[in-house]
């Protein structure tokens, strides 16, 4: 199956929204960055692989639905409270997260012959039909049917990252190309790629380097035109959660976004000490972009990623919750290893079913004297293996 932002048994779901609709109408370098909170103080598995996977993986896709979805993503929606909903549940698939969507019988198509229509009233059904499969498409989570696979780093920090080892252009066709060797192996899912980006970088004493916003939004439309997503990550640092998420809210006006947050880097002494957040701080974080959304009448479901691989990164986890109408958690084990260590500490965070979406990170080989990496790298197949099966999955 080809890795396409919308997955063809999505579309399924999609199309019987639009016929019972229709039936119901009468048929940058690290230390050169600004210091502070917010935007305004701003094993076949190497790339060789990858690229020769992308030349030879089937490439057809549904073309009207990833048109639609490049159409949603390329330009910021436009910040009107009035059609904010907030009256009725928002999501419409709550349940088929990392599932396929079953056809139904509902709004099944009548065959047989029709009455002529006038030129007008095909355009008004046109119309119509395009309105509803973009609502139906924008009230569907992207992991519906679907798997993210990102790669992760920060632009212009080659340490930090195959995010910074190559421009975005050079990324792009070896990120297609890892996005369809999982897409080779993961069943019925489709795949959508994704930039995953350090946003908010953790410097001594806990201060906070802001990535500079012409370089955010470069990459975010560099993604929207290929149909693919961009998540903004913050490391904390000395400030707090509430208070770091709001500096990457106003980036919510891009459909294609989508934000993380590290507790490990929620220290006054970065790598010297692992730090961690508390479950009340995540509900809030979640909180606050399900408001935002909804304040500013912005379109889709958002995910919202937080890093952990020690137990204490997460302070009483047991009182997080997942259930935000219009924000997706996605539980993510981080850390570099074997692949027995690393899953140990996946097997660690999927005991906390209370989060039930899980994400998956793997580390590149590093040259950075010190560095750790992943020895060695768990094949597709091996990471697709993990119980439960991750939906987010990010290569450092």
């Amino acid at each position: 199956m080809p890795a396409s932002p919308m997955h063809r048994s999505t579309l399924v779901s999609i199309a019987v929204f639009v016929s019972a609709a229709l039936v119901s109408l009468g048929s940058s370098s690290q230390f050169s960055e600004s210091v502070g909170a917010g935007p305004e103080a701003a094993s076949a598995s190497g790339p060789e692989a990858a690229q020769a996977a992308a030349g030879s993986a089937s490439t057809s896709a549904s073309t009207s639905s990833t048109a639609m979805a490049m159409a949603m993503a390329t330009r910021p929606a436009t910040a009107d409270a009035s059609s904010a909903r907030t009256a009725e549940p928002y999501r419409l698939f709550p349940a088929l997260l990392g599932a396929v969507p079953e056809p139904s019988s509902e709004g099944r198509v009548v065959y047989g012959p029709r009455p002529p229509m006038s030129a007008e009233d095909a355009e008004a059904l046109r119309r119509s039909t395009e309105l509803a499969a973009a609502e139906a498409a924008e009230r569907t989570p992207v992991l519906a049917g679907n798997q993210v696979l990102a790669f992760y780093g920060k632009p212009g920090a080659p340490s930090m990252g195959i995010l910074g080892e190559y421009t975005k252009e050079q990324l792009a066709p070896l990120l297609d190309g890892y996005a369809r060797l999982y897409d080779g192996v993961n069943g019925d899912l489709g795949v959508v790629p994704a930039f995953y980006i350090i946003y908010g970088t953790c410097w001594p004493a806990g201060e906070i380097g802001i990535l500079k916003d012409s370089v955010v939004r470069s990459y975010i439309e560099f993604a929207a035109e290929r149909g693919w997503l961009v998540f903004l990550d913050h490391q904390l640092g000395k400030y707090g959660v509430e208070e770091s998420v709001r500096s990457m809210l106003p980036y919510l006006s891009y459909p294609n976004v989508h934000l993380a947050i590290d507790p490990e880097w929620r220290t006054l002494k970065p790598m010297e000490e692992i730090g961690s957040i508390t479950g009340a701080e995540l509900n809030e974080a979640q909180r606050l972009i399900d408001a935002y959304l909804r304040d500013h009448g912005l379109p889709g479901i958002r995910m919202l990623v937080v890093h952990q691989f020690k137990p204490t990164m997460i302070r009483d986890s047991g009182s997080v919750k997942a259930g935000f109408d219009r924000v997706v958690l996605v539980h993510t084990a981080d850390g570099f290893g074997s692949p027995a260590l690393k899953r140990l500490t996946y097997a660690s965070n999927a005991r906390l079913s209370n989060m039930p979406v899980k994400g998956f990170k793997l580390f590149f080989e590093s040259k950075v004297v010190g560095a750790g990496w992943d020895k060695p790298l768990m094949k597709p197949e091996e990471v697709l293996a993990l119980d439960p099966m991750p939906l987010v999955i990010m290569y450092q």
